[in-house]
């Protein structure tokens, strides 16, 4: 008992510092994950358990994105389906080539991205989504959905941060819309792997149901200043999680 409340508080907080970010750029399993292998949880476990803490507080983000009308809904569900075919693409591509491949990729890829919504002062704040017409949005969102599916599949972290920046570059809709539909896509994978994982017996549940409830109240409180702040704080935090990210992928790769 002892041992599991010493890990609780390590977890706890950063589920919440997770699930905040997570809310409002993706990219929040960059942050929680590593916090289960640190409390010495074994590789699936800590994977299943993460799922765990992601998932529910990821629900509770797209509803409130959902209610406050900031998620178009039909690009985001064709987005979800298509996802989830290009995933399973990727984890198959995974089983035969190497990661290291995609990582050297993404050292390029990633500061040019940071970059460009740095510097583009009114990427994503107002929506140009509106010029298009119902199918074409219809169609990127599709193939914005299975190419990140893909990538979801065979790496997997920053997921949700690639989708915003899709949702944002290629399609012309706000931020805010854009991080709403990223929830939704997100979700759809999130609650597939979350059963899998379950069936499978890969959750702690002593550490993931906790991990949930902070995860649900820093998802909360971060689509909320999201919804509020939109612009002005999902753009830097987007460079945030790409820099966190592009960190991870050279430490890996040394």
């Amino acid at each position: 008992m002892e041992d599991i409340l010493l890990k609780l508080l390590l977890i706890c907080p950063i589920t919440f510092i997770a699930g905040f970010i997570d809310s409002i750029a993706g990219g929040g399993g960059l942050i929680s994950l590593p916090a289960y292998f640190a409390i010495g949880i074994p590789p699936h476990l800590a994977t299943g358990t993460n799922k765990c803490s992601s998932t529910f507080g990821s629900f509770f983000a797209t509803v409130r994105y959902i209610k406050n009308g900031k998620v178009h809904i039909q690009s985001a569900v064709f987005a979800a389906i298509m996802a989830l075919f290009g995933s399973y693409l990727g984890a198959t591509l995974n089983l035969s080539l190497d990661e290291k491949y995609l990582k050297y990729i993404l050292i390029f890829i990633l500061p040019i991205t940071a970059f460009i919504i740095y510097q583009k002062k009114e990427f994503g704040r107002e929506n140009k989504a509106l010029g298009l017409s119902g199918g074409k949005i219809i169609l990127l969102s599709m193939m914005s959905g299975f190419v990140i599916g893909i990538y979801d599949g065979f790496f997997g972290p920053g997921t949700g941060t690639f989708l915003i920046f899709c949702f944002s570059a290629l399609i012309g809709f706000d931020l805010i819309t854009s991080s709403g539909n990223a929830k939704i896509v997100n979700f759809s994978s999130n609650i597939a792997a979350l059963i899998t994982f379950a069936v499978h017996g890969k959750i702690l549940y002593t550490i993931g149901i906790p991990g949930a409830i902070f995860g649900i109240l820093g998802n909360w409180i971060g689509s909320g200043i999201a919804l509020k702040r939109g612009t002005k704080v999902i753009r830097p935090m987007l460079v945030i999680v790409m820099g966190i990210l592009l960190i991870k992928v050279i430490v890996d790769l040394l």
